[in-house]
């Protein structure tokens, strides 16, 4: 069985991030998708609000896995039998840091490999950052993001004002 692990912090989750999950899906028996406490970031949702909305937009995926860790990538997919950590790649710019990190994690568990995803055209530009001041703009992100995501920006965004 080919388990692979997709961790990133995404806060929040978007139609990238799920354009990268399906084609993943498809391709590894498990994907467990493991929302990262970055210790260089300072995220609008917390932990567990990002684990419950991607629980909440991939209800209909039957060989996902959603939770949260802290500490090194490696350490916590060879602790939950990951051989593959997943990473999507929307531009050269991306690369140069997606590469070093594999290279150092290869370093740090040479069983473990990096599998890189391009997301679809249409969601080449998408990061969830830049989902998020559309929003604090009041800017319509419906496009980009699920519904339930949708939703939990606006009524963030609501309670902060």
């Amino acid at each position: 069985m080919k388990n692979a692990l997709y961790p990133g912090t995404f806060d929040p989750i978007t139609n990238g991030h799920i354009d990268i999950l399906n084609r993943a899906a498809s391709i590894f028996d498990h994907v467990h998708i493991a929302v990262a406490r970055n210790l260089n970031k300072q995220p609008f949702f917390s932990a567990e609000e990002r684990v419950q909305l991607i629980k909440d937009c991939t209800l209909d995926f039957k060989n996902i896995s959603v939770d949260f860790f802290d500490g090194l990538v490696v350490n916590y997919a060879e602790k939950i039998g990951a051989t593959v950590i997943i990473r999507g790649l929307r531009a050269i710019s991306d690369f140069e840091f997606e590469f070093q990190m594999a290279l150092m994690n290869r370093k740090l568990k040479k069983d473990i490999d990096s599998v890189f995803f391009m997301p679809s055209v249409k969601n080449s530009y998408l990061s969830s950052s830049v989902v998020r001041e559309i929003a604090l703009f009041d800017g319509n992100i419906r496009e980009f993001v699920p519904v339930n995501v949708e939703k939990a920006l606006k009524d963030k965004l609501r309670s902060i004002k």
